[in-house]
Protein backbone atom coordinates (compact mmCIF):
# COMPACT_ATOMS: atom_id res chain seq x y z
CA UNK A 1 0.00 0.00 0.00
CA UNK A 2 0.79 3.45 -0.66
CA UNK A 3 1.46 6.40 1.39
CA UNK A 4 3.70 3.99 3.98
CA UNK A 5 0.32 3.22 6.34
CA UNK A 6 0.44 -0.38 5.24
CA UNK A 7 0.97 -2.74 8.55
CA UNK A 8 2.83 -5.70 8.37
CA UNK A 9 2.52 -9.13 9.97
CA UNK A 10 5.45 -11.71 10.69
CA UNK A 11 4.16 -14.69 12.40
CA UNK A 12 6.16 -18.09 13.41
CA UNK A 13 6.11 -20.84 15.56
CA UNK A 14 8.69 -23.06 16.92
CA UNK A 15 8.64 -26.27 18.84
CA UNK A 16 11.00 -26.72 21.85
CA UNK A 17 11.74 -29.98 23.29
CA UNK A 18 12.15 -28.37 26.43
CA UNK A 19 9.62 -27.41 29.10
CA UNK A 20 7.65 -23.94 29.03
CA UNK A 21 9.34 -22.82 32.19
CA UNK A 22 12.86 -23.22 30.49
CA UNK A 23 11.90 -21.54 27.55
CA UNK A 24 10.47 -18.95 29.26
CA UNK A 25 13.11 -18.50 31.48
CA UNK A 26 15.92 -18.10 28.46
CA UNK A 27 13.41 -14.99 27.33
CA UNK A 28 12.88 -13.33 30.50
CA UNK A 29 16.84 -13.07 30.58
CA UNK A 30 17.23 -9.84 27.81
CA UNK A 31 20.78 -10.48 27.31
CA UNK A 32 20.04 -14.01 25.48
CA UNK A 33 19.02 -11.80 23.11
CA UNK A 34 22.45 -11.54 21.39
CA UNK A 35 22.41 -15.38 21.14
CA UNK A 36 19.70 -15.23 19.31
CA UNK A 37 20.56 -12.89 16.88
CA UNK A 38 22.93 -12.84 13.63
CA UNK A 39 26.18 -11.42 13.60
CA UNK A 40 25.88 -9.20 10.69
CA UNK A 41 23.84 -6.93 12.92
CA UNK A 42 26.25 -6.42 15.50
CA UNK A 43 23.72 -6.23 18.20
CA UNK A 44 24.40 -4.47 21.59
CA UNK A 45 22.34 -4.08 24.39
CA UNK A 46 23.15 -0.72 26.39
CA UNK A 47 21.35 -1.67 29.20
CA UNK A 48 23.13 -2.55 32.33
CA UNK A 49 22.02 -5.83 34.14
CA UNK A 50 20.59 -7.24 35.30
CA UNK A 51 17.34 -6.06 33.74
CA UNK A 52 14.27 -7.18 35.95
CA UNK A 53 11.93 -8.35 33.32
CA UNK A 54 8.56 -7.22 33.68
CA UNK A 55 5.66 -4.60 33.00
CA UNK A 56 7.07 -1.55 31.75
CA UNK A 57 11.09 -2.70 31.99
CA UNK A 58 12.87 -0.26 29.14
CA UNK A 59 15.13 -2.13 27.40
CA UNK A 60 17.91 -0.47 24.72
CA UNK A 61 19.90 -2.00 22.14
CA UNK A 62 21.98 -0.67 18.94
CA UNK A 63 22.64 -2.73 16.20
CA UNK A 64 23.72 -1.95 12.80
CA UNK A 65 22.55 -2.77 9.31
CA UNK A 66 23.94 -2.44 5.93
CA UNK A 67 26.63 -0.15 8.02
CA UNK A 68 24.18 2.32 9.94
CA UNK A 69 23.98 2.37 13.60
CA UNK A 70 20.36 2.35 14.85
CA UNK A 71 19.18 3.28 18.16
CA UNK A 72 16.37 0.70 19.34
CA UNK A 73 14.72 1.60 22.75
CA UNK A 74 11.74 -1.25 23.90
CA UNK A 75 9.15 -1.65 26.42
CA UNK A 76 7.69 -4.51 27.90
CA UNK A 77 3.99 -4.10 27.51
CA UNK A 78 2.96 -6.97 28.99
CA UNK A 79 4.47 -9.77 30.62
CA UNK A 80 2.63 -12.86 32.31
CA UNK A 81 5.41 -15.42 33.84
CA UNK A 82 5.73 -18.68 30.99
CA UNK A 83 2.87 -17.66 29.14
CA UNK A 84 3.49 -14.49 27.05
CA UNK A 85 5.21 -11.21 27.03
CA UNK A 86 4.95 -8.31 24.27
CA UNK A 87 7.16 -5.84 23.81
CA UNK A 88 6.89 -2.52 21.92
CA UNK A 89 9.55 -0.34 19.90
CA UNK A 90 9.43 3.46 21.81
CA UNK A 91 12.19 4.43 19.71
CA UNK A 92 13.86 2.78 16.60
CA UNK A 93 14.04 2.20 12.70
CA UNK A 94 10.44 1.34 12.73
CA UNK A 95 7.19 3.50 12.86
CA UNK A 96 5.83 0.43 14.93
CA UNK A 97 7.12 -2.52 16.06
CA UNK A 98 4.77 -4.40 18.73
CA UNK A 99 6.27 -8.18 19.16
CA UNK A 100 4.12 -11.20 21.05
CA UNK A 101 5.96 -13.75 22.05
CA UNK A 102 3.57 -17.09 23.45
CA UNK A 103 4.50 -20.01 25.32
CA UNK A 104 2.35 -22.89 25.55
CA UNK A 105 2.97 -26.13 27.39
CA UNK A 106 2.42 -29.31 24.54
CA UNK A 107 3.48 -33.38 25.03
CA UNK A 108 6.27 -32.45 23.10
CA UNK A 109 7.46 -29.36 25.21
CA UNK A 110 7.08 -26.09 24.38
CA UNK A 111 5.49 -24.39 21.63
CA UNK A 112 6.97 -20.89 21.03
CA UNK A 113 5.05 -18.54 18.42
CA UNK A 114 6.08 -15.04 17.74
CA UNK A 115 3.46 -12.89 16.20
CA UNK A 116 5.42 -9.41 14.86
CA UNK A 117 3.21 -6.47 13.70
CA UNK A 118 5.28 -3.68 12.26
CA UNK A 119 5.26 -0.46 9.78
CA UNK A 120 7.87 1.37 8.48
CA UNK A 121 8.46 4.98 8.64
CA UNK A 122 9.13 7.29 5.42
CA UNK A 123 5.58 6.47 3.10
CA UNK A 124 6.37 5.57 -0.57
CA UNK A 125 10.18 4.70 0.29
CA UNK A 126 9.47 2.66 3.58
CA UNK A 127 7.29 0.38 1.75
CA UNK A 128 9.72 0.50 -1.45
CA UNK A 129 12.14 -0.55 1.36
CA UNK A 130 9.86 -3.34 2.65
CA UNK A 131 9.87 -5.06 -0.89
CA UNK A 132 13.08 -4.34 -1.72
CA UNK A 133 15.31 -5.80 1.97
CA UNK A 134 13.33 -5.32 4.61
CA UNK A 135 10.47 -8.01 4.60
CA UNK A 136 14.06 -10.83 3.17
CA UNK A 137 16.25 -9.61 6.34
CA UNK A 138 13.81 -9.94 8.46
CA UNK A 139 13.02 -13.50 7.72
CA UNK A 140 16.94 -14.44 8.24
CA UNK A 141 16.66 -12.85 11.62
CA UNK A 142 13.60 -14.84 12.73
CA UNK A 143 15.67 -18.23 10.38
CA UNK A 144 18.86 -17.20 12.29
CA UNK A 145 16.75 -16.90 15.60
CA UNK A 146 15.31 -20.00 15.25
CA UNK A 147 18.58 -22.13 14.22
CA UNK A 148 19.96 -20.86 17.37
CA UNK A 149 17.27 -21.43 19.74
CA UNK A 150 17.10 -25.52 17.96
CA UNK A 151 21.09 -25.14 19.50
CA UNK A 152 20.21 -23.33 22.45
CA UNK A 153 17.22 -25.02 23.87
CA UNK A 154 16.52 -28.01 21.70
CA UNK A 155 14.63 -27.70 18.89
CA UNK A 156 12.45 -29.77 17.02
CA UNK A 157 11.38 -26.85 14.52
Amino acid sequence: MFGGSKVYRLEQSQLIATDRKSVFGFFSDAFNLEKLTPGFLNFEILTKGPIDMQKNSVIEYRIKLFGLPMYWRTRIDRFEPDTVFIDSQIKGPYALWRHTHTFEEVPEGTLMRDIVIYKLPFGFLGTLAHFLFVRRTLKKIFDFRRDALDGSLGGAS
